[in-house]
């Protein structure tokens, strides 16, 4: 499951989410932009960067990580990450406030000794979504974090109707596209038909986010399946592919079993480009 996609989308669609996250969230944090920023003059890129309003007295710039990997180095490269960004922009924001949200404990990094002053030093929260409760008692976004958590395939699917349910007694139809994507994402071997009967509902019309979700599992797939036959895919190539729709991608599996050499490929996508 692609949880940097799913929370990237949480963010962006729900920027105020972070903030239920933080004990003291700045006055004006409904006018917070949540960014992915690229680092310039280096290899970084920072997913999780929530931007205060241009007009607003507070310059405080808020950096999110999620890790549902363990990672050893996650402290040492969210640090160098977070004061590089500041240090590009040092005139911009005069504060920061990092939350790094964990599935559990348990992938938290075992030694985190030589960043103890900037883990104890109240810049910084450490989120366990096992440890927030029930996910029926928290907000609806906060509780599509939670159904990324959900290991049992029961729990899910009630987690799932529950959120439904509430997210249509609302009105919140980006609610209902995220919990359908989630539960694609979860169920990936089982068709949308299936996953409906699983839930007991009809999902209607397909979001836009499950179809882009799908073309982001086929590309990638496709992806992997032509640099195993011919090596490493050149920049125009790879551009060309990612320009394709999912029908495009589809057709281009089907065909790419009959390619011999780099050259079907070149072929197949200048067709594509004509027609």
């Amino acid at each position: 499951m692609r949880r940097d996609s799913i929370f990237y989308k949480l963010f962006k669609q729900f920027p105020g989410l972070l903030f239920e996250l933080v004990d003291s969230p700045p006055p004006d944090a409904a006018g917070y932009q949540f960014e992915s920023v690229e680092v310039k003059e280096t290899a970084f890129r920072i997913d999780g960067v929530f931007l205060p309003p241009a007009n607003s007295p507070s310059k405080v710039v808020f950096f999110a990580e999620v890790q549902f990997q363990r990672d050893e180095d996650l402290y040492h490269r969210f640090f160098s990450e977070l004061f590089l960004f500041l240090y590009r922009h040092s005139i911009r924001y005069d504060d920061w406030f990092g939350v790094i949200i964990f599935p559990s404990r348990s992938l938290e990094p075992t030694n985190s000794t030589i960043h103890r002053a900037l883990l104890e030093s109240g810049q910084v929260r450490q989120i366990y979504l096992d440890e927030l409760g029930d996910l029926r008692q928290q907000p609806l976004p906060i509780g599509l974090m939670l159904l990324t958590n959900i290991t049992s395939e029961t729990e899910t699917v009630e987690a799932g109707r529950y959120l439904l349910e509430q997210a249509r007694q609302q009105s919140e139809q980006a609610i209902i596209d995220l919990v359908t994507t989630i539960l694609v994402y979860k169920f990936s071997s089982l068709s949308r038909e299936e996953i409906e009967a699983m839930l007991g509902v009809n999902l209607g019309e397909e979001p836009r986010a499950i179809r882009e979700a799908k073309e982001s599992e086929v590309r990638s797939l496709i992806l992997r399946q032509l640099k195993r036959r011919f090596g490493e895919l050149n920049d125009e190539l790879q551009t060309q592919i990612q320009a394709l729709s999912l029908e495009q991608l589809e057709a281009l599996g089907e065909e790419l079993l009959d390619f011999s050499t780099l050259a079907d490929l070149e072929g197949w996508l200048q067709g594509q480009a004509r027609g």
